[in-house]
Parts: structure tokens; C-alpha cells; sequence
């Protein structure tokens, strides 16, 4: 076994260079976390040569934008993009230094002479991070750094996008129950049906038990019971768009037959991979190429304009009791029964890990091996 002490935990750093080389923005990570009182800082740093720019001023700029329209046509400057928040700092010639954290520290040690340091706190009542697919247009709520350059050149220009994301709370409600009793043509007595749930929160990927109660008073059969989540997502900054997808339909072929009862727990588990052919589905931002899964629930605030949040996205369980008709009318007196409980999904916060050592690139690699 490896000597506990010469274990180290490796720390990614994303560095982007502008166009002609002249500047480089360093980054410690690219997702920052909502903890509803406040948001992660965002501590980076920007490595330049004084000589290059003179009396020019460099800025750095933090961004939280929605943007209509597909890749092609942002190339092309034709999507619709709206700047919900933003923020600039200038860095050549320094105006102000932030006080130094452990971040900058690192960053500042990686990217060597000239390096510059800044911070900028994110608004707590900005959006997260989502995406959202329709047809061939999508809609983006993302942030972003931009270093720049008071020239008019685009070589002097760096963008790195990064995310503002929400983790699940670490106490957990109690789950929601609702419960129906219906009456149905030439049939003396209903049906009732409950369905409840442990916890009112769940994490992506996991199983999500229901728990079932039906009592058939009726003189009909209950067929099978199917239940469905939808995901409904509401574009609230620019128009009042909503969007409602099933993420999950799934029938199970239990039956309840007049005057009869029945008790179970049904096991229900939405996810991306099965909905991968499905347009108009809200998902967490992603970078690059990198895996997602179905958007987060957006956790609401007291006091926050709904339109500021950009695009709203929350879950519903359907749970729907095929009953079928008998006697001589036979399916003209079928009918269903559903009852709907509120579902919210969110990633759970992970372990942090201590950082020891700033991971090489393969390219920083490649060049030290060419010094030895």
C-alpha cells in the first residue's frame, strides 16, 4: 500500500489565453454554489505583461446572461441574448486588489510573474445554470468570465464559461400525500385512492418509492395503475412560455376488482438517459461536452422576481387508476382516477477534498518532459 503521506488530492486549474497570447485567465473551478444565503466567490486570476499593454486597461468582466437561439446563429450574432446581471474589475493598471484567499494563492503560484488577482461575488437571486432544447433553438441561462482589452481587437479577448449551480439542502422535508374519492356513473360507491411519499426532496438517480392505498367500494374493476412524472418548465424573461414534458411514464399492471383493496409501494427512478430523443426537455448547464442530467428544481426565494430567475423548473408525480366500466354500457362509463404530488430534484452536496497539488495539463506535462 502507498504511504498515507505521499497521497495527494489533485486540483484541476482552467486556463484560457487570448487570441494573440497576451492575456491568460486562470480559474480554480468553474462551478460555484448556491447556498441560499450566499454564493461561492469567485477568485481567479489574470496573467499579463505591463509592457504589452501600456496605459491600455484591461478588465475583467463576470456575467449572467439568457440567450435565445442556437450555436450557428450566436456565431452569427443573430440569437436574442439579454444580460440579466453583470459586473466589471478593472485589473491593468490595479485599482483594487482583493484580499488574497487560498485560491488565489494557488493560482497566483501557478501562473508565475505578471499574474493579477480578482474576486467577484455572485447575487444570490440569480439564476442557476439550465439549459433548455426546443426544435432547433435552445435557451441558455449561464455565467461567464470575459477578459479584455480597452483596444477593439477580438485577439485581445478571453471568454470561460462557468456555472452557477444549487445543491440539495441538507435537511430534507417531510414528503407530501394527497388522496381522491370518486363516484362514477351507475355505481353506488367510489373509489378512493392515496398515494404519499418518505421525504419531499430527491436526489438525481435515485429511486423515488410511492407508497399506494386503493380501496374499491365501486362495482368496477380498477385495471392497471400508471404513473407519470412531468417536468414543466416556465420561461419567465422575455414571455410566458411553458413547457410540460413526461420524463417518466411507467404502467403497472396491478388490478383491483369491486369491493377489493390494495397496498404497495411502487418504485419510480426519471432520468436523461431515457429521455434522450426528447426536445423541449429543461437540463442542467453543461460545459462543452460534458454528461448532464434533467434540470434541478428551481428553488424559489421570498422576495425574488420570478422574471429575474429567467426560466423556472419544477416536477409533478401523476398518479393515474385505469378503472374500467362493466355491465352492458361496458367503456362508455370507464373513467380514471389520478391524484398529483410535488417532486423536487437536486444533486446532493459532495465531500470536499483537500487541495495538495495543482494537476498538470497533458500539454504542461509534454513540456516538462522536453526539459529533462
Amino acid at each position: 500500500l502507498p504511504d498515507p503521506k505521499l497521497i495527494f488530492f489533485f486540483h484541476r486549474i482552467f486556463k484560457k489565453t487570448s487570441g494573440n497570447g497576451g492575456l491568460t485567465l486562470y480559474l480554480g473551478k468553474r462551478d460555484y454554489v448556491d447556498h441560499v444565503s450566499s454564493v461561492d466567490k469567485v477568485d481567479g486570476v489574470v496573467k499579463l505583461d505591463p509592457a504589452d499593454f501600456g496605459d491600455r486597461k484591461v478588465f475583467v468582466q463576470l456575467a449572467c446572461a439568457f440567450r435565445y437561439g442556437s450555436d450557428d446563429l450566436d456565431v452569427m450574432g443573430l440569437c436574442f441574448r439579454k444580460d440579466i446581471w453583470t459586473q466589471f474589475v478593472q485589473i491593468h493598471p490595479p485599482v483594487d486588489k482583493p484580499a488574497l484567499s487560498a485560491m488565489h494563492e494557488t493560482l497566483l503560484k501557478k501562473a508565475g510573474d505578471g499574474a493579477q488577482p480578482f474576486s467577484f461575488e455572485i447575487p444570490n437571486n440569480l439564476p442557476c445554470s439550465v439549459s433548455l432544447h426546443i426544435l432547433e433553438l435552445s435557451v441558455i441561462s449561464f455565467s461567464l468570465i470575459n477578459i479584455f482589452s480597452s483596444s477593439s481587437s477580438p485577439m485581445d479577448t478571453a471568454r470561460l464559461i462557468i456555472r452557477k449551480i444549487q445543491y440539495a439542502p441538507s435537511q430534507v422535508g417531510a414528503g407530501p400525500k394527497a388522496e381522491i374519492c370518486k363516484s362514477f356513473m351507475m355505481s353506488d360507491k367510489p373509489v378512493h385512492l392515496e398515494a404519499s411519499m418518505e421525504k419531499d426532496l430527491y436526489f438525481h438517480g435515485e429511486d423515488i418509492p410511492i407508497k399506494i392505498k386503493i380501496k374499491n367500494e365501486s362495482n368496477k374493476t380498477v385495471k392497471k395503475i400508471k404513473v407519470t412524472v412531468d417536468q414543466t418548465t416556465d420561461i419567465v424573461l422575455y414571455s410566458a412560455d411553458k413547457y410540460t414534458k413526461a420524463v417518466f411514464t411507467q404502467e403497472f399492471g396491478d388490478t383491483v376488482e369491486p369491493n377489493g383493496s390494495f397496498e404497495n409501494t411502487l418504485t419510480i427512478k426519471p432520468l436523461l438517459a431515457d429521455n434522450k430523443e426528447k426536445r423541449g426537455l429543461a437540463l442542467d448547464g453543461r460545459l462543452k461536452d460534458e454528461d448532464t442530467n434533467l434540470a434541478s428544481t428551481t428553488m424559489l426565494r421570498e422576495g425574488i422576481e420570478k422574471d429575474v430567475l429567467g426560466i423556472l423548473v419544477s416536477y409533478k408525480i401523476k398518479i393515474n387508476l385505469m378503472v374500467a366500466g362493466g355491465g352492458l354500457l361496458g367503456g362508455l362509463t370507464a373513467s380514471d382516477v389520478t391524484v398529483e404530488l410535488p417532486l423536487m430534484l437536486m444533486h446532493p452536496k459532495p465531500e470536499e477534498d483537500v487541495t495538495l497539488e495543482v494537476e498538470k495539463t497533458p500539454t504542461e506535462r509534454q513540456e516538462d518532459n522536453k526539459g529533462k
